[in-house]
């Protein structure tokens, strides 16, 4: 097809495409490791249905309600994971909706996924959410509890730990930015070292918008991009 006849978003998502296995050949990296996610927040389900005809077969949800409101209108050849702050009381809305849920930042939250699960016969992926620049404003396991927990997330029997999950500094430089994503990649390593007993621990998930090409340099293997897909939006 023109480029002509694609629409913005078909455009935005081919322009991060070509982004994304640039950085990762740069890197030395194979690019089909790594997996595109389009940020929904806010945006119509006309306009991720244009992302996932585009190519884009990876959602990520940051509000249960809004997934709750959007999801029977969403194309259901893409997959949807839950990235956003999760509470324990809103779990059961979506267990049976997602395929990973990328924000685990407590054991509570674990064990009332666990719970849930159960209830319905699933085993659901997950990651562990890192805050890994120490900000107070943000959820999330300190780095030094990463091990420890991985290996209590792996006695849930319908839990499987996939990797780790982290959400960028706002405003920080590329060179602190740069560090942060490598400290990720370090963490991934240790609980994979050590967890001996989960083959699947093989998930980075970091980079967003404004630095997703430095994350792919950096190891992610999801890179999540929201306004870069479909441009500026308001929240409310």
């Amino acid at each position: 097809m023109s480029e002509k006849l694609l629409t913005e978003t078909a455009l935005n998502v081919k322009d991060a495409f070509e982004n994304i296995s640039k950085a990762a050949e740069k890197a030395g990296r194979n690019p089909s490791e790594i997996r595109l996610m389009a940020v929904t927040k806010t945006v119509t389900p006309e306009k991720i249905n244009e992302a996932i005809k585009s190519g884009c077969d990876l959602l990520g949800e940051n509000r249960v309600q809004e997934l709750l409101e959007k999801y029977e209108f969403y194309d259901k050849s893409a997959e949807i994971h839950f990235i956003g702050r999760l509470q324990t009381n809103k779990v059961k809305y979506i267990v049976d909706k997602v395929s990973m849920i990328e924000s685990v930042d407590s054991l509570k939250l674990a064990e009332e996924i666990e719970r849930r699960c159960a209830k319905i016969g699933k085993v659901m992926d997950v990651l562990l959410e890192v805050n890994i620049a120490g900000e107070e404003s943000k959820g999330g396991f300190s780095p030094d509890e990463v091990v420890e927990i991985s290996e209590k997330i792996k006695e849930f029997p319908h839990l499987r730990l996939r990797g780790l999950m982290t959400i960028g500094r706002f405003g920080a430089e590329i060179e602190e930015t740069r560090q942060y994503f490598e400290k990720m990649r370090h963490l991934l390593v240790d609980i994979k070292k050590k967890n001996i007993y989960n083959i699947y621990i093989n998930v980075l998930s970091m980079g967003m918008s404004s630095d997703y090409e430095l994350a792919v340099s950096e190891g992610a293997t999801i890179v999540r991009i929201g306004r870069g897909l479909f441009g500026e939006r308001k929240y409310v």
